[in-house]
């Protein structure tokens, strides 16, 4: 004896979309100041214009546009390290000899430009190029070892430091460069 199962009609639901949405709660769009105020992006911005605003009224000086120019060099100083570290920590990595490999980018380009007598903008080349080596190799180590990028970073920020230091020693006889701010090519640089 055999059993036969009957399929139950199909039931005609609404559309998906158009004017006979159904909205049951979970899919009702939120008001677009909700949307926004939900992105992390807008919450920074909110912040930044705040403090603006802040010192635009507490610090009359601020106002001046010989002020700002000033407040925007020393911020993007910052920025410039800021944004790829940021960009690392977005992607779940982290790299603790950035800050290291700044000195030795430019301890590198003026040392390079004073010892040989060259242009600043020959030392700032090299110094580029050291640079993004220092990036490849940090870069190079994670992705073949599979090690933590923090273990690597580490291990280049300590090679770093001890090079750092035993280069400038060697070469000037001191833990710090001469005076590069006569030389051709520092207005410019």
């Amino acid at each position: 004896m055999g059993m036969t199962q009957h399929a139950e009609p199909a039931v005609s639901s609404p559309p998906a979309s158009g004017p006979g949405k159904v909205k049951d709660g979970r899919t009702a769009e939120r008001p677009l100041a909700l949307r926004l105020l939900a992105r992390p992006e807008v919450g920074v911005f909110l912040g930044a214009v705040a403090v603006w605003v802040f010192f635009l009224i507490a610090a009359p000086p601020v106002r001046d546009g010989s002020s700002m120019a000033n407040i925007l060099y020393q911020s993007s100083t910052i920025g410039i390290m800021a944004l790829p570290v940021a960009l690392l920590m977005i992607g779940g990595e982290f790299d603790l000899s950035a800050g290291v490999a700044v000195i030795t980018s430019a301890l590198t380009a003026s040392m390079f430009a004073f010892q040989l007598t060259l242009n600043v903008w020959a030392g700032i080349v090299v110094a580029l190029l050291v640079s993004l080596a220092i990036g490849f190799l940090n870069g190079w180590l994670v992705v073949r070892t599979g090690l933590p990028s923090f273990l690597i970073t580490l291990g280049t920020f300590l090679i770093l430091q001890g090079v750092n230091l035993a280069v400038t020693k060697l070469v000037t006889g001191n833990v710090a460069t001469d005076d590069i701010s006569n030389m051709d090519g520092f207005d410019q640089a």
